[in-house]
């Protein structure tokens, strides 16, 4: 075992094993060995098959493409490091699950983002590190540090060793505004704003763009990809209004139900993801998907909360 490997542990739940190992190879070290089964009646069980005493343990485990099961995962996997005597338990959850559901905009509708905050900080986490979430206020509904990264630098320059002259980044809608206008100063271009009428939840429709997109090569900049109704229906919009060529940057895909599909068939040429949710099969085989790694960031992030040092240059979006 290496100095580095006694200092702390590394250990992955079954939510996205690939990333956990990138991090590791990043750092040097090998995952911890954990055993994790679900039994017939659903119920999930574990065993950490390493001594965690007294030592710093991350947790990689995205809370996503199954999320209830996901969360109970982690919830558990917190719980037997508590009761082992872990010095620190650091969650690593590239995307955390129902931050969209992050304020009481219905009577009678619950606030799940701070239940879900509650639940992870009662089963005895130290640290959550996260990316872009949905809500910057989501971090007040926790009582311990909690550090959220920016995948969109990453992203920007991925992009920008494709596409460089005549760019304008586009919101795809007012909220945001603020992600666009950062995406532009990376970039050192302008940007738009697609000001639109939500239908329903499945259902988006652009009333107009403000700004100039004639003629530009366009980077529609959003934090997530869900149904990818959003973006399909920005690309649309910025085609009809005679832009060049249209693209898209998003931290966290999703790609639920036909997701997929509709971007196949828009006029979007290529979308870069970061990898905070893995990528299956359709996803794997889309030629429109490029797929941009945040492992070097959280191996990053790790080393400087071992060490000791600030986080926020990783926190800062002109890090790269």
């Amino acid at each position: 075992m290496s100095e580095k490997e006694r200092q702390f542990l590394l250990l992955s739940g079954r939510s996205h094993p690939a990333l956990a190992g990138e991090v590791a190879s990043q750092l040097g070290v090998t995952l911890a060995s954990v055993e994790i089964a679900t039994f017939p009646d659903g119920e999930i069980s574990l065993q950490i098959n390493e001594s965690v005493r007294g030592r710093d343990v991350f947790i990689v485990q995205t809370i996503a493409l199954d999320p209830n099961n996901y969360l109970m995962e982690l919830l558990v996997m917190i719980d037997a490091l508590r009761r082992a005597s872990a010095k620190s338990i650091n969650v690593i959850a590239p995307y955390l699950g129902y931050c969209r559901q992050d304020r009481k905009d219905k009577p009678r509708v619950p606030i799940t983002a701070k239940l879900v905050a509650n639940l992870i900080e009662k089963a005895g986490a130290s640290r959550v590190i996260t990316f872009d979430l949905h809500a910057d206020q989501v971090q007040g509904f926790f009582d311990i540090p909690v550090e959220n990264l920016q995948a969109r630098p990453k992203l920007a320059a991925a992009f920008s060793r494709k596409e460089k002259e005549s760019v304008v980044v586009v919101a795809p809608d007012a909220g945001g505004v603020k992600l666009a206008r950062d995406f532009a100063k990376e970039l050192d271009v302008n940007f738009a704003v697609l000001d639109k009428n939500r239908l329903d939840a499945h259902h988006v429709e652009v009333v107009t763009i403000i700004g100039d997109i004639t003629g530009k090569n366009v980077l529609l900049a959003d934090d997530m990809c869900s149904t990818a109704s959003t973006l399909v229906s920005a690309a649309k919009a910025c085609q009809e209004r005679g832009a060049k060529s249209i693209f898209a940057a998003v931290t966290h895909g999703l790609f639920v139900g036909n997701a997929i599909g509709k971007i196949a068939e828009s006029p979007i040429e290529s979308l870069y993801v970061s990898n905070t949710v893995p990528l299956r099969n359709a996803e794997q085989l889309s030629k429109k998907i490029i797929s941009v790694s945040i492992a070097p960031l959280l191996s990053q992030a790790i080393e400087c909360i071992l060490d000791s040092k600030s986080i926020s240059s990783l926190t800062a979006f002109n890090h790269l």
